[in-house]
């Protein structure tokens, strides 16, 4: 019987040393810093986007081949499953989203504190505050927003999102070109946050650089919650053109279900 009594001893002493490591292992161990990946892959529906060729049809019966997407990511803030937060210093936090530059769509976080996250909350467009600070506090990203078309003038301010081709329609038939440019107009900012949750949580790690893939449906510009038809915005020969008016904030408003988190990658 002591025999026994000892042996249970022995296995208990065990499985208090194992959930001591187990528990310093999942909480005291987390530290330091690391990176993170926040990808964002343009898709039209359910499809891929390919650039200048594929036909995209909306809802409404509109075919579009899109020539140029871009849209400014910014005012990142990562929550982890404590619901404490990480929010990218506000120098650091502005970027552009090019589809037809690869190397734009992947936004690499660097000096993360390690933890595990559980949501992503990012801006689309720049935010009154920022722009406040006049064209000298806007750093190198006025100078990159520049080169990518993404002004209309330092006065008129940023294109948040440039969404661009050719479409016909039932009452259109031939191809006719269409601009779809959103930003601050008059009193109306249109500068939107998006706060999505991960299905899976990144492991962020001194040796650990999770990858966030999120999917970016940009027939939700048009063909989301509010349904905007091009041809009611075509002016013959100038094409469609949406840069303001009331149809902007109805775009803003379907930002919302544009992106969509598809899975997280922890290396």
């Amino acid at each position: 019987m002591k025999f026994q009594f000892k042996n249970m001893l022995a296995v208990l002493a065990i499985s208090v040393v194992l959930t001591s490591c187990s528990k310093d292992d999942s909480t005291d161990s987390i530290s330091g810093t690391g990176g993170i990946g926040i990808e964002f892959d343009n898709v039209f529906g359910n499809a891929n986007l390919i650039l200048n060729t594929q036909i995209n049809t909306t809802s409404q019966g509109e075919n579009l081949k899109v020539s140029d997407v871009k849209y400014i990511v910014s005012n990142i803030v990562l929550t982890k499953e404590d619901g404490s937060t990480y929010t990218v210093p506000k120098s650091e936090s502005y970027f552009i989203v090019d589809e037809s530059d690869e190397a734009s769509q992947t936004i690499e976080l660097s000096n993360v504190p390690a933890g595990n996250y559980t949501k992503v909350k990012f801006g689309i467009g720049v935010d009154q505050e920022q722009f406040n600070l006049g064209a000298d506090g806007q750093g190198d990203f006025l100078t990159l927003a520049d080169s990518k078309g993404m002004m209309w003038s330092w006065s008129a301010g940023y294109k948040f999102i440039k969404f661009e081709g050719l479409f016909t329609s039932p009452s259109v038939a031939t191809d006719t070109e269409f601009m779809v440019h959103t930003g601050q107009t008059g009193t109306d900012d249109n500068y939107t946050e998006i706060t999505l949750n991960l299905p899976e949580q990144a492991t962020v790690r001194t040796t650990i650089t999770p990858d966030v893939h999120i999917f970016a449906d940009v027939a939700k510009i048009i063909d989301g919650a509010n349904k905007i038809n091009l041809s009611d915005n075509n002016m013959g020969g100038m094409g469609a053109m949406i840069m303001g008016g009331t149809n902007l904030p109805l775009i803003t408003a379907n930002l919302s279900g544009m992106f969509t988190v598809n899975h997280v990658h922890n290396d």
